[in-house]
């Protein structure tokens, strides 16, 4: 069983979407803002 079970449920429902009904612009997005939020939460985890 890998860690997927284990991620927060929003987490999962998006993983979901993106593979069973994102389309392509969709993914664009979807791509761009989980990006912008990861390197976010990372600059504030190495300036702490």
């Amino acid at each position: 069983m890998t860690k997927f079970h284990k991620l927060p449920k929003t987490v999962k429902k998006t993983v979901r979407y993106i593979l069973q009904d994102a389309e392509a612009q969709n993914l664009a997005d979807i791509e761009t803002q989980l990006l912008a939020a990861i390197q976010k939460k990372k600059e504030i985890l190495q300036d702490k």
